[in-house]
């Protein structure tokens, strides 16, 4: 009888330690690579890379500039940005912040992808010591296949 007990305990113990290291893996898992269409001699858009990279994201810039991939990509002109990039199979337009595109990429809408329209200081890569620590408030816009959008995240500085 002891002897299936501890066998019991032994056995508990391993799922409990196997169930805790695959909730570990999955909380700390790597977002896929983020490739960004940018041009290359845009101070923002390094910046806006750097802030991924610094969020974990590994990131394949093609400094082509971005309005082909933009059109092709299918976001439309209205919400454009400097730079466009895709990850997981969505479209990121513009200054979105890191944690924007992890809550994109972990509650998976159907959707288009993300937009920032313009190029709002105070966002991811308009940031720098030139705005002096300046915030404008911005919106993080959910874009639907249809061109529609609504508020995913507002910024209020």
């Amino acid at each position: 009888m002891k002897r299936r007990q501890l066998l019991s305990a032994a056995l508990a113990t391993l799922a409990g330690a196997s169930t805790a290291a695959i909730a570990q893996s999955a909380t700390t898992e790597k977002p896929p690579l983020l490739q960004v269409w940018k041009d290359p001699s845009c101070g923002c858009c390094g910046d806006w890379v750097k802030h991924l990279q610094a969020s974990g994201f590994l990131v394949q810039v093609i400094d082509t500039g971005n309005v082909a991939a933009r059109k092709h990509l299918g976001m439309p002109d209205t919400l454009g940005s400097c730079h466009t990039a895709r990850i997981g199979g969505y479209a990121i337009e513009g200054h979105v912040p890191a944690r924007d595109i992890l809550r994109l990429l972990r509650e998976k809408p159907n959707a288009l992808g993300l937009a920032v329209p313009g190029m709002p200081i105070g966002s991811p890569g308009m940031d720098g010591p030139e705005y002096k620590g300046r915030r404008d408030p911005y919106d993080v816009l959910l874009v639907q296949r249809d061109g529609r959008a609504t508020v995913f995240q507002s910024h209020r500085g």
